[in-house]
């Protein structure tokens, strides 16, 4: 779909900023924000209302200028001075603009004229955002969703590599949020369009997006693969005697927990976790039960956000889990010789 010119020669990402920060009356709209956004794909804005999403895009797009910081698009430095071509990104920011009184396909003429593309483009964005039955009708008689689907292909005109999507879905009833998560899907899987799509919806963002980024107050809290979020979770080991177990726990340096008669660690490998059990075992105590217990997108989201509360408990980093694996594996050893 991509023309050369319209490729993403930034390799693998698409959109880099270093310590970007935007500053209103004194306040950090935009806190030091380094983004990676992988090229192709969904890439999941997340964040609390006011927590400098729509600032981010803005940025992104040259709508406001950063106080500090860099950022690259499609491999090419930008900023105030060297803005990207008109075109360059597809946007739906607060909401689409467009003419009540005239046509979706009138609305969408009027675009295409502006950037000199050709009526192709116009019938090829109908089509794709599945308005080419309803493009003779006014504007203004347009449900709520057919209104977003507009503007998804007012953005699409150009033949974008890259989209930003502010809220697309707010507003809309089940079926047309539905409708509009579908057609991001289909235009990051079938069209090779890059899309950042922002939101406060959680559960949204975990059914499209293959990269998340978690802002709040500015700030960028998390940024990586979901699977990063929804792997990260702990292991309940329940057992006759938590207080002994603690201890063995203790023994083998493995971070630990003592609820009741539950006794939960970080997550860990599969033999380590086994070797544990078999010790446990041996040490005479009854195990009850061991489960996995991973967090959702919303309890990783609320523990990123709630920053004035104590660190909660994260599953163990690959290093950590690797030493943890030495480590017993080598206690193993030892016991064996003695």
């Amino acid at each position: 779909m991509q023309t050369p010119a319209n490729s993403a020669p930034g390799g693998d990402f698409v959109v880099t900023t270093d310590g970007l920060t935007r500053t209103y009356n004194g306040a950090n709209a935009v806190d030091n924000v380094s983004m990676r956004v992988p090229t192709g794909g969904i890439y999941g804005f997340l964040g609390p209302n006011g927590a400098g999403k729509s600032t981010t895009m803005k940025l992104l797009l040259g709508l406001t200028s950063p106080t500090s910081g860099r950022m690259s698009i499609l491999g090419r430095p930008v900023g105030p001075r060297t803005p990207l071509p008109p075109g360059t990104i597809g946007s739906l920011i607060e909401g689409p603009s467009y003419y009540p009184s005239l046509t979706g396909r009138e609305n969408l003429a009027m675009v295409a004229s502006y950037l000199r593309l050709p009526d192709s483009r116009v019938d090829h964005a109908l089509a794709t955002v599945d308005l080419a039955g309803q493009d003779r009708k006014l504007v203004k008689q347009y449900s709520l969703g057919m209104k977003q689907r507009l503007g998804l292909a007012m953005a699409l005109l150009a033949d974008p590599p890259l989209m930003l999507l502010d809220e697309p879905t707010n507003g809309l009833d089940p079926a047309g949020v539905a409708e509009i998560r579908e057609l991001i899907v289909a235009l990051a899987r079938q069209e090779g369009v890059t899309v950042i799509v922002s939101s406060h919806i959680l559960s949204e963002i975990e059914q499209m997006a293959d990269t998340v980024g978690i802002i709040c107050a500015g700030s960028l809290r998390y940024q990586g693969p979901l699977s990063g979020l929804q792997d990260a979770g702990v292991i309940d080991f329940t057992v006759s005697d938590p207080a002994g177990a603690a201890a063995l726990f203790s023994e083998h340096r493995i971070t630990h927990q003592v609820r009741g008669r539950t006794v939960r660690t970080p997550m860990l490998p599969d033999e380590v976790a086994g070797d544990l059990v078999a010790r446990i075992v041996r040490s005479g105590q009854t195990v009850f039960r061991v489960q996995t217990v991973r967090k959702t997108l919303e309890q990783a989201f609320l523990e990123l956000t709630e920053s004035a509360a104590a660190p909660p408990l994260h599953a163990a980093s690959p290093l950590a889990r690797a030493q943890a694996r030495v480590q017993v594996q080598a206690q193993s050893t030892a016991g064996v010789a003695r």
